[in-house]
């Protein structure tokens, strides 16, 4: 079972497995991604024009102002038909403006993706009339996760079930108590969330709210004996950010040296493994981006070495 807060990259595994172990993913499930990627752009956009209205900012270039009322609504984009045109120039105006990459900076205040930047970046290829995204399209491409989800792939000699559970609040009291009996709970955490706040909630901290669900996984009733598998996702953009965003802003009792990966990611590791109470519960971690297909291949062999040494060990019981 995968679990997480929202924005962990759940989601983001689960479409990984399917590349790496399943029949990848099919031309009507790549169209329905296109009316995603699009979705996600102009969405992305209309959270930063708000939140430049929330801290009183105006555009440094006033003839920008014209792209303004066309982000007023997402238009609904059917399978088979292009991209509405305007969006195409109204979306490479406005991310050039000095302004909106002014609160792109801030996008940790108000739950900015973490895929505006390749996006947007990539507008002029994904107007493209040929455009069908690709692996990196669709595992960057943000599809919130409500009730539960299965997926089913094959890993050598044994089958898979893997249930991808939502992970903002509201979506947990239909899940927490289902799964008693898993061959193992996969936790991800996004590392770099250490500075952001939650979709749901802009005043709560991503990392603290994972602390606090990780407390209540690790401890609970319904996974005893589960093994219990750490993701600390999101490494890639972690690694960027600790260099201008001051761990000890949020976390005051971070005593390391800001700007340095080990010393950061391990003080983190070493906050979530203090919250196991059980003296002979095993905490598996690993260091994960999961938008790396070989990284996350080598990663899931050795899960699934874990996995197996684990059933052994209750059969041999």
């Amino acid at each position: 079972m995968f679990v997480g807060a929202g924005e962990a990259g759940k989601t983001t595994i689960i479409k990984q497995m399917k590349l790496m172990h399943a029949s990848g993913f099919s031309v009507p499930e790549r169209e329905a991604f296109r009316a995603f990627v699009f979705s996600n752009m102009v969405g992305a956009m209309q959270s930063m024009l708000q939140a430049m209205e929330h801290h009183h900012v105006t555009l440094a270039n006033r003839e920008n102002e014209k792209y303004l009322p066309i982000f007023a609504d997402t238009p609904r984009v059917t399978n088979g038909t292009p991209f509405p045109p305007q969006y195409q120039e109204g979306i490479k105006a406005l991310w050039s403006d000095p302004a909106v990459q002014q609160i792109y900076g801030l996008g940790h205040t108000y739950a900015l993706a973490d895929n505006v930047k390749y996006f947007f970046d990539a507008v002029d290829r994904i107007y493209r009339p040929d455009y069908i995204p690709d692996d990196a399209d669709i595992l960057r491409c943000r599809v919130k996760s409500t009730g539960i989800t299965e997926t089913t792939f094959h890993l050598g000699s044994l089958t898979y079930r893997m249930f991808d559970v939502g992970g903002q609040r509201s979506e947990r009291k239909k899940w927490i108590h289902c799964f008693e009996g898993v061959t193992a709970v996969l936790f991800l955490v996004a590392i770099s969330g250490y500075d952001q706040c939650l979709v749901e909630d802009k005043d709560a901290n991503q990392m603290e709210e994972a602390l606090m669900l990780f407390d209540q996984i690790c401890n609970s009733q319904w996974f005893i004996d589960t093994a219990m598998i750490m993701f600390m996702n999101k490494t890639d953009i972690f690694r960027q950010k600790i260099k201008y965003s001051s761990i000890r802003d949020y976390f005051p009792d971070y005593n390391g040296q800001e700007g340095d990966y080990a010393e950061a990611a391990e003080f983190f590791r070493a906050r979530f493994m203090r919250l196991n109470r059980s003296e002979h519960k095993e905490v598996y971690v690993h260091y994960t981006d999961a938008t790396d297909t070989n990284l996350l291949r080598n990663i899931m062999a050795s899960v699934n070495d874990i996995i197996l040494q684990r059933n052994v060990s209750v059969l041999a019981l």
